[in-house]
């Protein structure tokens, strides 16, 4: 009787054993159909793309034109050269005419062409003739994309204003820098299939994000002004002996350049080749030169690259006594006919402080003073005017303050502490010594006075454009009294 019961349980146990394992095997082949039918173009694409390798494809960088239309940066056509181990038929072949058509070692090409990668890289930067030569051999395995290099047209001409780009295509310095997200556009890929081994599979073919270019941009520099400025600056370096000269040409009533030159300038289309103006103001000569360590020839580009107008101060003497004058007028210190003695000379505490003519001036009006750029008038209005007055002015023409122009690395104005200045300190900032500002806050001040009290912002960028010539953004300058 219980040998019986037992073999009843035992067989109901495997009944339910059956029935669940085959409710099982149903349930997973329902599964299986549903992940091979409804979901097979979900997982076939994941699948791709577990398999796909991407190739870069440049965006064409946006033009530079200035305020006429003329293009001051543009995009030159360049190749880059690859080859693809499991598709070469001919390695010997390959190998010889790389090296015969880039120049390149034997060495360096074979190392590349028989290393066992899905895609090797052997030059990049090639120009477009040489890369049409290379895909007219019809080689199998070689790869032959092409893509875009910054090129500028006017070579140095306003280098440190426009600055240049990488290898990557994205700008280093100067405007290039500033307006990099307007200009850079978006990259695009080439997409290629490869086996488990990451090998690009042939037949697969290849298919293609294509890249959206950048926006134009239009700024207002003239190119015919610069050009004429940056002759006048050469000419200048060359009979004053002088390291470098600067020129700024503004419109004083919206703060728009039309020239910015820093003689002397560098090639934009070779930005790491150290020019010989540099070389020998750090006065090394050429056998020198080939044997500087990394740090100093980037200490040498650094200097180069380096815009007076914007990254440096300097004391900007008589150049400044015209907002001592507009002070003194404005407060009403002094008037155009007031009467001055200057003997060559004047005693400020315990300090003879001299006029440039030594011989002095004599008797002459504040009027007269201006034409003489006499020094002892401009101290004797920077006393009446005192310490308190005279800072009031500096601070609301803005000078302590940068001026927020469309270029990196504008430096501050050093000035006295108010604290710190007596009667010797005012007198030597009345004509322009004894603090530093850049050319640029010292032409965004004189504009100012000319203006009618109007603080502009200096600019270069005037709105950025598409393909078609429709603006996509308008840059506005505020302008504060």
């Amino acid at each position: 009787m219980l040998e019986s019961g037992n073999r009843t349980y035992h067989r109901k146990k495997i009944t339910v054993s059956f029935f669940l394992c085959t409710a099982i095997l149903i349930l997973l082949f329902f599964r299986l159909v549903y992940l091979m039918v409804a979901k097979a173009d979900y997982y076939g694409a994941k699948a791709v793309e577990l398999h796909e390798r991407e190739r870069s494809i440049k965006a064409a960088r946006g033009q530079i034109l200035d305020c006429n239309g003329t293009v001051i940066a543009d995009n030159k056509t360049v190749c880059t050269i690859s080859v693809i181990y499991s598709q070469i038929k001919d390695r010997e072949a390959v190998i010889a005419m790389l090296c015969k058509e880039l120049g390149l070692s034997e060495e360096y090409v074979r190392a590349r062409v028989e290393k066992y990668s899905s895609i090797e890289r052997i030059k990049s930067n090639v120009d477009k003739e040489t890369g049409d030569r290379i895909r007219e051999y019809d080689m199998a395995g070689v790869k032959v994309d092409e893509d875009y290099k910054r090129y500028y047209p006017y070579g140095n001409l306003g280098s440190k204003v426009l600055g240049f780009t990488g290898s990557d295509n994205q700008g280093i310095i100067g405007l290039e820098v500033i307006y990099d997200a307007y200009l850079e556009g978006k990259a695009g890929t080439i997409l290629t299939v490869t086996d488990a081994r990451g090998i690009e599979v042939e037949a697969a073919g290849e298919s293609r994000i294509e890249p959206v270019d950048g926006n134009d941009l239009k700024i207002s520099m003239d190119m015919n002004i610069q050009s004429y400025a940056t002759q006048l600056a050469a000419q200048a370096m060359e009979t004053k002996q002088a390291d470098s000269v600067s020129i700024i040409v503004m419109n004083p009533n919206n703060g728009e350049l039309l020239a910015m030159v820093n003689v002397p300038e560098f090639d934009l289309n070779n930005p790491y080749e150290v020019s010989e103006e540099v070389l020998l103001a750090a006065d090394i000569s050429g056998g020198d030169a080939e044997n500087l360590t990394t740090e100093q020839k980037q200490n040498l580009l650094n200097a180069m690259w380096r815009n007076g107008c914007i990254n440096d101060t300097y004391e900007p003497g008589s150049t400044f006594k015209i907002i001592t004058t507009a002070a003194g007028l404005e407060e009403g210190v002094v008037s155009p006919g007031d009467g001055f003695y200057c003997p060559g000379y004047i005693m400020v505490e315990d300090r003879r402080i001299r006029c440039h003519k030594t011989t002095g001036h004599g008797s002459e009006t504040f009027t007269q003073g201006i034409m003489n750029s006499c020094n002892p008038v401009f101290i004797t209005v920077g006393g009446r005017l005192g310490v308190d007055r005279y800072m009031y002015y500096f601070e609301h023409f803005g000078l302590l303050n940068k001026t927020g122009i469309d270029l990196p690395g504008e430096a501050g104005t050093i000035m006295h502490r108010k604290e710190n200045i007596g009667p010797v300190e005012l007198a030597t900032v009345s004509f322009g010594q004894s603090f530093q500002i850049t050319p640029i806050q010292l032409v965004t001040t004189v504009s100012m006075i000319i203006n009618g009290g109007n603080r502009v912002t200096p600019h270069f960028a005037v709105r950025t454009m598409d393909e078609g010539g429709n603006i996509t953004k308008e840059f506005t300058y505020e302008t504060a009294e």
